[in-house]
């Protein structure tokens, strides 16, 4: 009964992560935030309701698939957003914020010899 309890606690939780995240993409404006909002809800929602999942099944084959599963996602997600991120950056001419494009070593010597 409180292995049931705290599953469902978890799967809330969650849920409302879930329900967060895409009302911060759906309220930003610009692409790199709505970005940031749903990679965080993702990796953490999907920690919350694997959780859940892990306490309700217990000592179980099924916990250590649903861990495989949060290890993988944990790794992937991040990874595909930072170069989607990346890309959406680099190629858009109205990017806010110069300073944070990428460097290369003659952009360093030019900006030395200045």
């Amino acid at each position: 009964m409180i292995r049931e309890i705290i599953a469902a606690v978890l799967f809330i939780l969650g849920v409302m992560v879930f329900i967060t995240a895409t009302f911060g993409v759906y309220k930003f404006k610009y692409v790199l935030n709505r970005m940031h909002a749903a990679a965080i809800g993702d990796t953490l929602g999907i920690l919350l309701v694997v959780s859940g999942g892990v306490v309700y099944y217990g000592f179980a084959f099924i916990s250590l698939k649903l861990i495989l599963t949060l290890v993988f996602l944990w790794i992937a997600s991040p990874v595909a957003s930072h170069f989607i991120a990346k890309l959406e950056y680099t190629t858009d001419p109205e990017a806010e914020g110069e300073e944070f494009k990428t460097m290369t070593l003659k952009d360093l010597e030019k900006e030395e010899t200045k």
